[in-house]
């Protein structure tokens, strides 16, 4: 989760103070931040380096990624007239950089490369509330209204990420995965009626390519059977549940089938070795050497983590899992 990043000091002098956005326009960069991590460790796969605001900011919307902040959207979305402000993402024309990194990238590497792309409500929160939000009021108020046009902001937000999703396949990625960082805000109830229409449309139009596609939501430990679809492979958890009890949910009533990426808890990579020891002898014992699950931390990397610490933590995976 989140490989590239400011816990990687090769990562900060050669970022130093460009926005994401704009560090993401170059493909010599991206290789390069792509890369790094995997000099580091010997990691089973490479995240391309980019941000869920590429495709959003590409095709017109004010949007800049401030530093200890996030997305910052000039102009937030509250009405019809400013959902008609989205257009279809046309790949080749408005994302030409990612498609030559991730092309660039296949030249260089011996692992897969995992292209990703943000879910619609996740892209809809910050569009309408304008900035990262701890309660997501706006977002919910628009959304609970049934004269908004929510629904129509959802759709439109679930065809730009399948377009841009179907692009990165295209262009040479070789996983998917859809982030719904924020979905944890709702109920389970309100997931089902408000969300799952437009992951079920966004879903439906990836479910040709021949990659694997994980969903990964933060705090959606409730609905975790809702983010199941017959193009999702495998389902991203945060560190709220034990990975043996979200996979029991993940399978009650549909069956199994399904693979589990999770779910170290970030933090625990700030403690002490042995402490990181124990806690991902924990996860990896919950999911008792099953096929399917990708050991990985329950959200992104800290800046703060000592990058030692994670190369420890592969090496006891590779070891502990090794058949």
């Amino acid at each position: 989760m989140r490989q590239a990043g400011r816990y990687l000091p090769e990562y900060r002098k050669l970022r130093g103070d460009r926005d994401i956005l704009e560090a993401a326009r170059d493909p010599d960069l991206v290789v390069e931040v792509t890369l790094q991590p995997l000099r580091r460790m010997e990691l089973d796969a490479a995240i391309l380096f980019s941000d869920i605001m590429v495709p959003l900011h590409a095709t017109g919307t004010e949007v800049r990624v401030e530093a200890g902040v996030g997305p910052i959207v000039g102009g937030p979305f509250r009405s019809a007239a400013d959902v008609s402000r989205l257009r279809p993402l046309e790949p080749e024309a408005d994302v030409p950089f990612v498609l030559e990194s991730i092309r660039l990238l296949r030249k260089d590497l011996t692992v897969p490369l995992i292209g990703f792309a943000g879910a619609p409500f996740t892209l809809a929160s910050y569009l309408i509330e304008g900035r990262p939000s701890r309660t997501h009021d706006r977002t919910k108020a628009m959304m609970f209204d049934p004269s908004s046009p929510w629904f129509a902001l959802a759709d439109a937000l679930a065809d730009l990420s399948a377009s841009y999703l179907r692009a990165q396949v295209d262009a040479g990625v070789e996983a998917l995965q859809v982030f719904d960082s924020w979905a944890g805000a709702l109920s389970r109830a309100d997931y089902e009626r408000y969300v799952r229409p437009s992951m079920t449309r966004l879903f439906d139009s990836i479910a040709d390519l021949d990659v694997p596609v994980i969903h990964f939501g933060v705090g959606t430990g409730e609905f975790l059977p809702e983010m199941r679809h017959d193009a999702v492979d495998v389902v991203g958890v945060d560190w709220r549940l034990p990975l043996d009890e979200a996979l029991s949910r993940l399978v009650e009533g549909v069956g199994d089938g399904v693979g589990i990426q999770g779910n170290l808890d970030p933090a625990a990579c700030l403690a002490p070795w042995p402490v990181v020891e124990e806690k991902a002898r924990a996860v990896l014992s919950a999911a008792d050497n099953k096929d399917g699950h990708v050991f990985n931390l329950g959200h992104g990397v800290l800046p703060e983590t000592d990058p030692a610490t994670l190369e420890r933590l592969v090496d006891l995976v590779h070891a502990e899992t090794a058949r």
